[in-house]
């Protein structure tokens, strides 16, 4: 893969870079147009969407940091946008062009005051994963193979104006309205400046290892704070496959089960008894050892639950809460998907929006064990989306609906679910985490 000798870092250049984006996306509309003259709408649509996904994605991944992660978190939508933009979008999770060597030393001496073969035995200047904030070399000290994660320079410095310049995109995307639309915004920075923030990932990593180290066939790296700084993470080198590669071959239904329980029991123990999660469960985070047990990465993200957002959240969940009709109206209301200035049309709305989503969406909560291979589940909630994103009464209406905590906590919860159905995991016990 092509490497990168520089990161546009100041504001002009990263807009320019996006103005430059912009123009080619232009050019597109103007073939689709022409496509459509001579094709199919669908035809043309399909090269449209593809054009498009590929000008945007090839223009974020030269800018890294906020930009690209947003894209890696759009990726995660698979019901929201086109499939085109759902695969390049993808490659953010853990396949981008990486930092070049001579780039890399000068970015680490940059940030750790000496050169890499001053504090290690060995390190590889080449880049062996390369992602959306930073990318990971080997690295070897005391006969210990090792994993150095280094951050892009001027990534923490840029969140405000990446963000800046995609909300727009966002606003449209999602139908968002109001004055206090901002507090979505706010809580995605807030997270990004978290992410950059390595000596608080390192803290975080050690915290949920530590805590989930009793669940069967999960493990994780060691974290080397005397050899990690602000915008370096040494732990140990996990070797194994990316999930998305193990789901692409694996037919032993007997593993998907144990690393789907794995998977599920990882998120239950963090959700319902630590009060905060790991909410960037995509597939670049997670390997699968050749031990069959499942190798979790990557706390930069950790979401805290509070508890005036967990409770109403869970008690939706509940089959006879979603039964009793004025229960259900005063949990919408509580996390703040109705509103007291609704108008009769948007209250009925979104009431029956909500009650169908959730209905289908909770249904794992529903019974002791459930099945994660069952495309029906997953096609119904693929339709729904589908539905509502062509919904011209849905956009009639003011987007701005739900507390903040829903930004990651539903991403948590969309990226578990594709995450357990890429395994097709069956039979998995809800409760097994309590035990």
């Amino acid at each position: 893969m092509k490497t990168i000798d520089h990161i546009p870092v100041s504001k002009i250049h990263r807009a320019s870079k996006l103005v430059t984006t912009g123009a080619k996306v232009g050019v597109n509309y103007l073939k689709y147009y022409g496509d459509k003259l001579t094709k199919s709408e669908n035809e043309a649509k399909h090269n449209l969407n593809k054009n498009n996904a590929e000008d945007i994605y090839d223009g974020l991944k030269q800018l890294k940091g906020s930009a690209l992660k947003v894209a890696q978190m759009l990726s995660m939508e698979k019901s929201i946008l086109p499939q085109a933009y759902v695969e390049k979008f993808s490659l953010a999770q853990f396949s981008v062009p990486p930092l070049s060597p001579p780039l890399v030393i000068r970015t680490f001496k940059t940030y750790f005051g000496k050169h890499p073969n001053e504090i290690f035995d060995a390190f590889d200047s080449t880049s062996v994963n390369a992602a959306s904030i930073g990318q990971v070399h080997k690295a070897k000290k005391n006969g210990k193979e090792l994993a150095v994660k280094i951050q892009y320079p001027g990534v923490a410095g840029s969140i405000q104006s990446d963000l800046a310049l995609v909300k727009p995109i966002a606003i449209k995307m999602f139908n968002i309205k109001g004055k206090d639309s901002d507090k979505y915004f706010k809580e995605v920075e807030n997270k990004l400046i978290e992410e950059t923030n390595y000596n608080l990932e390192i803290k975080q990593s050690k915290y949920i290892a530590k805590s989930c180290a009793f669940i069967p066939n999960l493990v994780f790296p060691e974290y080397y704070e005397d050899l990690s700084s602000e915008r370096i993470i040494t732990m140990d080198y996990m070797h194994g496959e990316h999930l998305s590669e193990f789901t692409a071959h694996n037919t032993n239904q007997e593993l998907s089960n144990q690393l789907g329980q794995a998977l599920w029991d990882f998120y239950m123990y963090q959700i319902h008894s630590l009060k905060q999660v790991h909410a960037d469960p995509h597939p670049g985070n997670f390997l699968v050892s050749k031990e069959g047990k499942l190798i979790a990465l990557d706390f930069g993200c950790i979401k805290a639950i509070p508890n005036d957002f967990y409770v109403p959240y869970f008690e939706l969940a509940k089959k006879e809460s979603l039964e009793n009709k004025a229960l259900f109206e005063q949990k919408l209301y509580e996390l703040e998907i109705l509103k007291p200035e609704d108008s009769q049309e948007e209250i009925v709305f979104f009431k029956a929006m909500f009650h169908e989503m959730l209905s289908i969406f909770t249904q794992p909560f529903h019974q002791d064990t459930f099945d994660f291979s069952d495309a029906h589940f997953f096609g119904k909630i693929a339709e729904l989306g589908e539905r509502y994103s062509k919904s011209t009464e849905l956009k009639k209406m003011n987007g701005n609906r739900g507390s903040k905590h829903f930004i990651y906590i539903n991403r948590t919860f969309f990226g578990l679910y594709n995450l357990m159905f890429d395994l097709k995991a069956k039979n998995i016990n809800n409760n097994m985490y309590l035990r």
